[in-house]
């Protein structure tokens, strides 16, 4: 196994406290401890790369998703990074554009590249994946960019309804679109089951109920709280690995039932107090 180097300890620095001196460790030695020994390589080449090519535009870097959750499978799952930057510009975009291919080898997708006030303004629009993020996070460099994010249940329960409408349209036209190719259908189910979990999170949080972090468990809770089928997006959410031999009518009956189940999810929806 290759060796994990956490960085050299740092010695005090003449006319620095200690106190500063603690926050120059904390902003240049990725803290890596908290996070599972199979992605602690891939994220210290990633953190000594973007600080190469960031220099001090770069904030923090923050890891999120199934990485951090018993979601994750070393041969399929990838590792999925939140970078806040100091500005936007295109010599932070190609910096970070540069590292998409290095660290594909990795496993590493291309991070999400963020500034503070991006992240301020776009609650309104993004409380479904911020919600995510505060969930499932570990900040391995800098501050913490998610746990103090304030969101609105208004501007939740507006995007939960707009997506799960989005998501009954792709469905259909999905379908229609496939003309009976059995592969592209299964694999739009995939796509459903994944997204819905994240929803289902969101809906679950609306009603102040705690909120699994894994896929399955975030399914399986949701269908219990608002009495939902979800049990067709479970098992096409697990088809991504598994990848099992299904007939036609197996791949009908699964978009039936979940067409039936985000149908039912978005009466719900509507039915939420804003």
């Amino acid at each position: 196994m290759t060796e994990i180097r956490e960085g050299p300890p740092q010695e005090n620095i003449p006319g620095v406290s200690e106190e500063a001196a603690k926050k120059i460790e904390t902003r240049s030695i990725p803290r890596l401890e908290e996070v599972r020994l199979t992605i602690r390589e891939p994220l210290r080449l990633l953190v000594e790369r973007l600080q190469a090519g960031l220099g001090d535009n770069l904030q923090s870097v923050t890891v999120v998703g199934s990485s951090l959750t018993e979601d994750y499978r070393p041969a399929t799952s990838d590792i999925n990074t939140v970078v806040v930057v100091e500005r936007h510009d295109m010599m932070a975009l190609n910096a970070v554009a540069s590292l998409a291919r290095p660290m594909s080898r990795q496993k590493v997708t291309p991070p999400l590249l963020m500034t503070p006030s991006y992240i301020e303004r776009s609650r309104d629009v993004f409380g479904v994946e911020f919600l995510d993020f505060q969930l499932t996070h570990k900040t391995i460099l800098g501050d913490d960019p998610f746990a103090a994010l304030h969101i609105e249940k208004k501007d939740v329960r507006l995007q939960c309804e707009r997506e799960l409408k989005a998501t009954l349209v792709r469905l259909r036209q999905g379908y229609v679109t496939a003309a009976g190719d059995r592969t592209m259908i299964r694999d739009i189910l995939i796509s459903t089951g994944k997204g819905l979990a994240p929803l289902a999170r969101a809906m679950l949080w609306l009603r102040d109920v705690e909120r699994p972090k894994t896929m399955e468990a975030a399914l399986r809770r949701a269908g219990d709280e608002f009495q939902v089928d979800l049990n067709a997006a479970m098992a096409a959410e697990r088809w991504r690995y598994e990848r099992p031999r299904l007939t036609e009518a197996e791949v009908g009956r699964a978009l039936a039932a979940i067409l039936a189940a985000v149908d039912r999810l978005t009466t719900i929806i509507d039915e939420f107090e804003a």
